[in-house]
Parts: structure tokens; C-alpha cells; sequence
């Protein structure tokens, strides 16, 4: 069994929990290397402290975690099945009446919740095994980092290849649709996330998306992207000048990336996130753009682009080796311009290093 399988029932045990629900899918991935978004039906992992687990999913998706490396009992339901009253029969066969449960409350659904009840009347749910998993997942090992540096490589062709597809005329879905047809034809198949192009003052919109907005000379694009490898993402940002902007979009530019330099300089063991921020955001408030850095310095990362830790005020989490984050400051000027920088990184003995190498310095593109 995975040593995170044994460290879970340890939790269990000492927490006098006789079952923990797992619902959440990445979740359920760092436990048994299986990966499926059930959307409307039920995927769980069912996990007792003194007992095998079981792997509870649709039909259809039995073969595939046993494919994926599963090796303990995968019990299948067909759509016209009711499944809490095949999930309840499971568990009643390992432990009849389990009463204290953890769940994790971030993810599981009102009416599932609703369901276990009842199922299980008696029961209740003292533990939230969303901060179990937040703390179970903070510290890479070495044979994780080694999938982020894979999934970081892919990412840097992703780069090259949507610099190289920028041209007049051409919208920033057409160049979404370059790069993630380049990324299927090497063989990666998944984007960690909605791949993000945005030219000119469309990228003052920090969560915004690819439009049909025409890329035009003089103007600043970002890049936000990112791919799946082996389970694990990779998540980055990378702003361009097409043509020659004006000076103000060069001015955000060359701030942003003092930022972005000065915060990775900083990182290391013994800094808070807290602390991090602020090396970020110092720097954009003393050039006068401090209002324009409306979001927290970055994010943990993983098997998922938002994880635990979040790098912003507040946060007096004292960062450690093998803690794995994005440093992404960002500046947003409506109606002018938007600039992110970001690498994802690892914490080391003695700093941190990024999983991407996409120079930061300002490209110019020219047709």
C-alpha cells in the first residue's frame, strides 16, 4: 500500500475516525495514481484505519484504475443503480457501523453529504479532511519535483511555439489553437488549464480569456499556460512586446519583472509568505502602480495550479524546502495595458528554482 495510504490511517487512528470519505478527484489521484472528473456520478475512495480501502466508481471507469495501478478492491456501479446504497453495502462489509467520519468538507456536495447521512443516521463528521490533504500535500518528494521539472520543459516549448505563431491579424484564439495543437502533436494531451492569450489592453483583465481580439503592432501579449505531465502541472506566465509599445507599457513592464526578480531572489527557507508578497509588492508600490496589483504574490501547485500555500498578506506560513509555489506579480492598468511575469519554483536548502527557463527578459516579436 502507498505510503500516503498508511500516513492517512495513521491520521485516522489518531484522530479516532473509523472512515474517511474522499471525494475530491486529484485527491483521489495522490492516493491511487487513478485520475477521472466523475461530474454527475460518484467517484470515492473509502479509507479505514485498521482496514483495506476501496476504490468506489462508475462501471466504466473499473478497468481504468485498475490500469492506472490500483491494487486493492474497485467495486463498479451501472447508471441505473442507486450508488450510496451500493457505497453504504461496501462499507457495512468492512465495518458495521462506522460513526465518526472525516469528509472533506472544500469539496464534497450538499446533496452527497446528504446521502452518507442518510445512509449512516448516526453518524457524524467532526473531521474536515480538506486541511489533512492541504498539509499532506505541502511538501514535494523528490520523485514529484522530478514530474514538475517534465511538465516545467513542456510548458517552455509551449512558449516557443506561441511566440513564433504571433502575427497581425491573427486573433488570440487562433494562437491558442496553435499552441495546443503543437502540444497534442508532441503528445501532450492535456493543458493544465484553459491556456490564456492576451494582446494589448485586454490583458489589463487578470482572469480574463482568448477572445477574438486581433493582435496588433505595438502592443504587449501575455501568456499564461501550462500542461499535465504524469499527473503533475506546470503553470506560467510570460508577456511579450509585438512590435515596439509605448513607453508607459514598457514601464510596467520593466517594474513587473524587477518584482518578479526581486521575489525570487527572496525565496527561500525561513522567509513567511507574508514576507514574500511584500518583496513583490514593495517594489510595484514605490514605482507608483500599487493599485494595480490586485491579487496575492502566488499559489501552491502540484497535481492541480491552486493548491496550499497562498503566497499573499497575512500569511505568516514559514516557507521549506520542497514547498512548490508560483511567483507571479502582476500590474493591470484598465483600457492600457497588463503585464504578468510568473514562474512556478521549489523551495531548496538554500533558495528556490524554477521549473520554467523561458527567458523573462522582454522578447520583441516582429513579423
Amino acid at each position: 500500500m502507498k505510503k500516503q495510504l498508511l500516513d492517512l490511517q495513521k491520521y485516522l487512528a489518531q484522530k479516532d475516525l473509523d472512515i474517511a470519505y474522499i471525494s475530491n478527484p486529484t485527491d483521489i489521484q495522490y492516493f491511487t495514481g487513478f485520475y477521472s472528473e466523475p461530474v454527475e456520478r460518484i467517484l470515492a475512495l473509502l479509507v479505514f484505519p485498521d482496514k483495506d480501502p476501496f476504490l468506489f466508481a462508475p462501471q466504466l471507469e473499473v478497468e481504468s484504475a485498475k490500469k492506472a495501478g490500483w491494487d486493492q478492491d474497485v467495486f463498479g456501479y451501472l447508471d441505473h443503480e442507486k450508488p450510496f446504497d451500493l457505497i453504504a453495502g461496501h462499507i457495512k462489509d468492512v465495518t458495521a457501523n462506522p460513526l465518526h467520519w472525516g469528509i472533506e468538507k472544500d469539496d464534497l456536495s450538499v446533496d452527497k453529504f446528504e446521502a452518507i447521512r442518510e445512509q449512516f443516521p448516526n453518524a457524524d463528521f467532526p473531521e474536515n479532511l480538506s486541511r489533512y490533504m492541504e498539509n499532506a500535500k505541502l511538501i514535494k518528494t523528490d520523485a514529484e519535483i522530478k514530474e514538475l521539472i517534465a511538465a516545467g520543459e513542456e510548458a517552455d516549448y509551449a512558449f516557443s511555439v506561441a511566440f513564433n505563431a504571433i502575427k497581425e491579424g491573427r486573433t488570440e484564439q487562433d494562437v491558442v489553437a496553435e499552441i495546443e495543437y503543437a502540444m497534442m502533436k508532441k503528445g501532450v494531451m492535456h493543458m493544465s488549464f484553459d491556456t490564456i492569450v492576451q494582446a494589448g489592453a485586454n490583458a489589463a483583465n487578470p482572469h480574463g480569456a482568448a477572445e477574438k481580439n486581433l493582435l496588433k503592432k505595438n502592443e504587449l501579449i501575455l501568456f499564461d499556460l501550462g500542461t499535465v505531465h504524469n499527473g503533475y502541472i506546470s503553470d506560467a506566465s510570460r508577456t511579450v512586446a509585438f512590435g515596439k509599445p509605448d513607453e508607459k507599457s514598457l514601464d510596467i513592464y520593466k517594474v513587473d519583472l524587477e518584482a518578479q526578480y526581486a521575489a525570487m531572489d527572496a525565496a527561500k527557507p525561513g522567509i513567511t509568505a507574508a514576507e514574500l508578497d511584500k518583496v513583490a509588492r514593495d517594489v510595484i508600490t514605490k514605482a507608483g502602480y500599487g493599485e494595480y496589483f490586485i491579487h496575492r504574490l502566488g499559489h501552491g501547485m502540484g497535481q492541480s495550479e491552486h493548491e496550499f500555500p497562498s503566497i499573499m498578506e497575512g500569511n505568516d506560513m514559514v516557507l521549506k524546502p520542497g514547498m512548490c509555489f508560483s511567483i507571479e506579480p502582476g500590474i493591470y492598468i484598465p483600457n492600457v495595458a497588463g503585464v504578468r511575469i510568473e514562474d512556478c519554483v521549489y523551495i531548496t536548502e538554500d533558495g528556490c528554482k524554477p521549473f520554467t527557463h523561458t527567458s523573462k527578459e522582454l522578447t520583441y516579436i516582429e513579423e
